[in-house]
């Protein structure tokens, strides 16, 4: 543990919603660096800088399908009066050895090869009789300019100025270019990227592999029958996706009945599998609440700084909380509250800055922004407590949905944004300035 070991608390303090958050962030570390291949390497974050080796394009080449010319040959041509040119070869994309092209030449040329030797521009196919009528001429017309079985020779009807139609050597990145800064997250642009410089693998910080879990003897798989008295799980779902969304790798536990013993054993038996673990219920002060029961900081310190100490924070919705580190790798452990929107709350202020932290980055929170309140009636919220609401936020503007009540997950379910009332305001009228934290 790091300030929860040191800071004192009494039975009814209150931590602040910061002090947890910085106990949380003060612990967890980013995860070592390791070696992986491109596609393993999606989502994670780089480690060190990455300079180009070789140019990009590594030698000039033609972005059209066409004809290599020198310049002067094709000076003044047009529909009337065509430059009639030799075809002295063609130059495929990876040609090594393309023909020169000398004076009145010309040499057929595809999209990515090699600008040939003594050419200096590229004419379009559709320039020509080559396309035998996609040019400026019709068909008919392009076989009557061309000789009788004169299949080695185009005709040209534009002229083209010096490096037209061609991708100049290092037009794209040049040898000793930063190609990536250490930071950079890899999407699927920048592995196209290093593929393209010709790096196989990559050291990046890995995706942290997250395990969550849900308790309770109510919880009913979705797709099961409900019994009197059960609900589904819906917490362990929408955790693991917030998992997943945040760049983790995740993995979702089956509901774990409400015995401490069976929970206890569940959790060491994810612990190999675990970067992070998170639990949802059984943290408040209930007979029932086995995360507590089974965790609490006094009976898991067997190891030197190992444990979960549960705290009571200053906010609503989700005021119960745990947090620690567990096992023989201290593996960290949040344990959040069981009613939905608590859980999902609690995991967008403090599971998912957790989670980039362990991926090494440095941008850790969802974005705030100023917003005016539309609603028809003022927002009451508990004096003392950082309340969030459930908005949704366009143009400068944020409308509340639903209520303030923690189960209310449909209302959830159509908010990107979490409005927050701060601890020393007790209403929020109508047309207010207020923060919001952005969901999407």
């Amino acid at each position: 543990m790091s300030s929860a070991a040191t800071r004192p608390a009494g039975p009814d303090d209150l931590w602040s919603v910061d002090e947890h958050l910085e106990d949380i962030l003060s612990t967890v570390r980013p995860l070592e660096p390791i070696e992986l291949q491109l596609l393993d390497a999606q989502g994670c974050v780089l480690v060190d800088d990455v300079t180009v080796p070789v140019s990009l394009p590594p030698f000039d080449n033609s972005s059209m399908d066409g004809y290599a010319v020198r310049v002067a040959d094709v000076a003044g041509a047009g529909e009337e009066f065509p430059a009639a040119l030799e075809v002295v070869g063609d130059v495929a994309a990876g040609a090594a050895d393309p023909v020169r092209v000398g004076p009145g030449q010309a040499a057929r040329i595809m999209t990515g090869a090699p600008l040939p030797p003594g050419a200096e521009a590229v004419v379009p196919v559709e320039w020509t009789d080559g396309g035998l009528g996609e040019g400026p001429v019709s068909g008919m017309r392009a076989r009557s300019l061309a000789p009788e079985g004169a299949e080695g020779h185009v005709h040209v009807y534009r002229p083209a100025e010096a490096r037209a139609h061609v991708r100049a050597k290092g037009s794209d990145v040049k040898a000793g270019d930063l190609a990536l800064a250490a930071g950079a997250i890899l999407g699927p642009p920048q592995i196209a990227l290093l593929a393209a410089i010709g790096r196989g693998t990559v050291r990046v910080r890995p995706r942290p592999r997250v395990v969550v879990l849900s308790t309770g003897s109510e919880l009913v798989q979705p797709g099961e029958q409900l019994a009197t008295g059960q609900i589904y799980d819906s917490n362990s779902f929408a955790l693991t996706a917030a998992a997943r969304d945040a760049g983790a790798i995740a993995y979702r536990v089956g509901a774990v009945a409400d015995d401490a013993e069976t929970l206890r054993s569940t959790i060491e038996d994810q612990l190999i599998r675990a970067d992070l673990l998170v639990t949802t219920g059984g943290v408040s002060v209930g007979a029932y609440d086995v995360v507590k029961e089974a965790l609490s900081y006094a009976g898991d310190a067997d190891e030197a700084g190992s444990g979960v100490e549960f705290r009571k924070l200053a906010m609503q919705p989700g005021k119960p909380q745990g947090f620690g580190t567990i096992g023989p790798d201290h593996t960290p452990l949040l344990a959040l509250p069981g009613n939905p929107v608590s859980s999902y709350v609690s995991f967008e202020l403090f599971v998912r800055p957790a989670i980039r932290a362990l991926m090494g980055l440095t941008d850790l929170h969802r974005p705030r922004a100023r917003a005016v309140l539309k609603a028809d009636a003022a927002l009451r919220s508990p004096k003392g407590r950082r309340q969030f609401l459930r908005g949704t936020y366009a143009d400068g503007e944020v409308v509340p949905v639903g209520g303030a009540g923690s189960h209310l997950i449909a209302a959830l379910a159509q908010a990107d944004a979490l409005i927050v009332v701060p601890e020393d305001v007790e209403s929020v009228e109508p047309g207010s300035e207020v923060e919001v934290v952005l969901l999407g």
